[in-house]
This record gives C-alpha cells, sequence and structure tokens, in this order.
C-alpha cells in the first residue's frame, strides 16, 4: 500500500530494463504487424533481498484482484491469474533463460498510456532530460496494479506511476560507458600554463 491506496506501491532501489520513458514504444506480433496503442514502459529488476518491495507488490496484486471481482468480473474470481512478478533466475515462458542481469532479482513490467515522470532525486520538480534516463540506472518507481476484463481474457495488469533516478548504473544497451571504455587512459585535464600557445602566448 502506498498513499492509502491498497493496490499501489512504492519500490525500493530497482535498476530499471527496457526502458521506454520518454518515447512510447508500439509492440508488435511474430510478424511484424502493430498491437494496441505505443505504451511507456518499463522493466524493474527488484533484488530478492529486498523482502518489503516484494511484499507489498504481492499484496497490491492480491488487492486488485479483490477489487475487480466486484467491479470487473461480476463476482467470480478466476480460477487462475497469470503472474506478473518473474523469477529473474528461472526462464521466460517461452523457456529461454532471463538475461545476466536479472539473476538475482524479480522481474516486473510495468506500463502506461500517459507519459510517466522522470525525477532526479536531488530535485523532484523538475523532469530529467532523457538523455540521463536509459536501462541500467537505479530508481525508485511508483506502480498501481488493476483488473481487466477484456472479451475472454481476464487479469490483473500493472500500470506504471512516477520514476524517481536514485544513481547511475551500467547501461544494459549493448554498449558499454565512455568511462569504462577510456579507463585508465584518459589523462587529467592540463592546467592553464600549460595551455598556452608557445608561439602567440595565448591559451588553445
Amino acid at each position: 500500500m502506498y498513499q492509502n491506496d491498497a493496490q499501489k506501491c512504492l519500490t525500493g532501489v530497482v535498476r530499471l530494463s527496457y526502458a521506454y520513458l520518454s518515447n512510447p514504444r508500439q509492440t508488435r506480433d511474430a510478424y511484424g504487424n502493430a498491437q494496441g496503442e505505443p505504451k511507456y514502459s518499463v522493466t524493474l529488476l527488484i533484488p530478492k533481498s529486498d523482502t518489503a518491495t516484494k511484499a507489498d507488490l504481492d499484496a497490491a496484486f492480491a488487492a486488485a484482484a479483490t477489487d475487480a471481482v466486484a467491479k470487473k468480473w461480476g463476482g467470480v474470481r478466476p480460477p487462475k491469474l497469470d503472474a506478473l512478478i518473474h523469477d529473474g533466475d528461472g526462464v521466460r515462458q517461452d523457456g529461454t533463460p532471463y538475461g545476466p542481469e536479472c539473476k538475482g532479482h524479480w522481474v516486473l513490467t510495468a506500463s502506461s498510456k500517459s507519459k510517466p515522470q522522470v525525477v532526479g532525486i536531488d530535485n523532484v520538480t523538475v523532469e530529467l532530460d532523457p538523455r540521463d534516463v536509459y536501462s541500467g540506472m537505479y530508481a525508485r518507481v511508483t506502480v498501481r496494479f488493476y483488473g481487466y476484463n477484456a472479451g475472454t481474457k481476464k487479469g490483473v495488469g500493472c500500470g506504471l506511476g512516477n520514476v524517481l533516478k536514485i544513481q547511475d548504473g551500467e547501461p544494459l544497451s549493448g554498449g558499454a560507458s565512455a568511462a569504462s571504455d577510456f579507463a585508465g587512459i584518459a589523462t587529467p585535464a592540463a592546467s592553464a600554463e600549460a595551455r598556452v600557445n608557445p608561439v602567440t602566448g595565448l591559451p588553445f
């Protein structure tokens, strides 16, 4: 529960993966056809050591299901609800293992049609430059679980709220940061005296 809403949670510090927070992402089927409306989304990598966040998420999921029984599902709870929180040490639904960044974590994906606000720990009133928002950074995130009834499909979804960036991390985009690429190579900036042109006497 967060802010007196049983279906809402504020996570502890998590790592972000597949972060589409500045521009919405259009999902596509196996044939490349667009599916539904583009959405902002992010996958949260929740350390298994953070048992408090896991308990909050489980409770919010249960609260959303209870709420949906009366409001969405006509008083009848589906016999089986698809899980939203997955074991990063296990395998995906297609049988392939999760990536190495998921090891030791719970994996949860949240999405929204509305753009989330992404702010920094030093100033929660100003949104971050999109260049400072990326997969691999660490953040705290608000999410809200909700029940849905889409024809023959009933279940619980996870809505994305807002994101509070806590600190930088190694990018998960498949590339390394400049700092790691050039570690041990870069030299300290030369002093002002050393950057004077010996011919003109003027600084470079």
